[in-house]
């Protein structure tokens, strides 16, 4: 007798059942081997599994699209993490997978009524409203920030704005204490130094975040202390006035709601303030009127697996109060961007040589800067911070004005670059060895 299997009632060995599909039709147990339900989840599994196999032979690859680069495939090197690590590459590298994203999103949100970006991968979703306990008597770990924050009336904010401020580098002291020791290494050249601040969004347009969140409480005390001392210690311009009377004039806000960036109206405003500084006076004679609607990209809905546009309101600056100097040039800075007019020097115009140390909000003060400054150079910041003193002075070394713009949140975290000891010795020694 076979072990484990109970003898048939005819003295022999139990036969296996019989399956369900060979039975008689007439049977009560038949079962069809390959129902109507059956046959289409297979066809869906096919559909599945073999969709992105073909897209990627038709040559559709998979693209970065959650401000992140695409995990790289494991080395066999790393041993048992090889196991680990495979799994995040091949989701990655999953064709059509960005389609899927925002199918699911859409349908998560449309139907069901989730937050957008629930199934993206954001971070524990886009409101991170505090767990169990209120924030002054828990510590939320950071990885439970999210990177975009769902505000009222359909508003998108940039999760970093907050986290950034939880998690500070660097205590705002010695943020100040950097920032002196910049001005002195400009001005002990000879040179003008301008410091600029591009507030957050979160910090112009609070009336519009969620009533509460992950961060809130620990970020607004940064910011108050932050906008205290950064102004008055540093000299930085603080424009958040400035883009409130913006607001006032123009009749709109100056973010827009699906991008953590100001638009070119907030470009205006900090090119008004640079010049100020830089000339005093000069701006008497500008004019400025409203031009054309071009579409931009927004970063946020990005964060959350999907791709959206916003239009902003192009403008142009007239110096003189006559002639249109605007240039708009598309431009990220990682390769400095130089512009200069010819000619008799122009009413409004500062004629000498300006530098500007900059970030992505310069994208959009950078046609305005372009329409005023007689010879202009941008650099993004980490160009310059990972230039050597050679770099540095073949980018400065000719500039009689350096203008640092940094936006609000990656100078109150204290991560910048440039506020780094090592990295401020180099721009001296370039600067030094280059007087003006």
């Amino acid at each position: 007798m076979l072990s484990g299997i109970p003898p048939h009632p005819r003295n022999g060995p139990a036969l296996p059942p019989t399956p369900e599909s060979w039975l008689p039709q007439e049977h009560n147990l038949y079962r069809p081997r390959h129902s109507a339900r059956q046959r289409t989840a297979l066809v869906c599994a096919i559909a599945f599994f073999l969709a992105p196999a073909l897209a990627f032979v038709l040559g559709v690859r998979a693209e970065p699209f959650e401000n992140r680069k695409l995990n790289d495939f494991p080395s066999l090197a790393d041993g048992w993490s090889f196991f680990t690590e495979l799994s995040p590459w091949a989701t990655d590298h999953l064709p059509l997978r960005e389609a899927g994203v925002e199918v699911a999103d859409a349908v998560g949100t449309g139907l069901f009524g989730d937050p957008p970006g629930t199934q993206s991968g954001a971070r524990s979703g886009t409101v991170g409203v505090q767990p169990d306990q209120p924030e002054s008597k828990q510590v939320v770990p950071r990885k439970l920030y999210p990177r975009v924050i769902s505000g009222k009336d359909d508003w998108l904010f940039l999760g970093e704005d907050v986290a950034s401020k939880c998690f500070p580098v660097m205590d705002v002291g010695r943020t100040v204490a950097a920032f002196n020791k910049l001005r002195a290494a400009v001005e002990s050249s000879g040179r003008k130094f301008v410091l600029v601040i591009a507030p957050n969004k979160t910090t112009m347009l609070p009336q519009y975040l969620p009533d509460d969140y992950v961060g809130k409480d620990c970020a607004a005390a940064r910011s108050r202390e932050f906008w205290e001392r950064v102004p008055t210690e540093a000299g930085a311009i603080d424009l958040r006035e400035p883009l409130r009377q913006t607001a006032t004039q123009l009749g709109t806000d100056v973010y827009p709601t699906v991008d953590s960036h100001w638009n070119f109206a907030g470009g205006l405003t900090m090119t008004y303030a640079v010049a100020e500084q830089i000339s005093p006076g000069i701006t008497r004679t500008w004019q400025v009127e409203a031009s054309k609607l071009r579409t931009w990209p927004a970063d946020l809905p990005r964060l959350l697996g999907r791709s959206e546009e916003w239009e902003l309101r192009e403008y142009t600056l007239a110096p003189d109060g006559a002639d249109d100097r605007t240039r708009y040039i598309a431009s990220d800075f990682k390769t400095p961007l130089r512009t200069q007019q010819f000619g008799d020097p122009a009413t409004g115009v500062y004629n000498g040589n300006v530098g500007v140390v900059a970030d992505s909000f310069t994208q959009f003060a950078s046609p305005f800067l372009a329409a005023t400054n007689r010879d202009l150079l941008i650099a993004h910041s980490d160009t310059v911070a990972q230039g050597s003193p050679e770099d540095i002075a073949k980018l400065l070394g000719d500039r009689d004005v350096v203008v640092f713009e940094f936006v609000e949140r990656i100078v109150a975290h204290g991560g910048s670059s440039l506020l780094r000891d090592d990295v401020i010795d180099a721009i001296a020694r370039a600067l030094a060895d280059n007087p003006r």
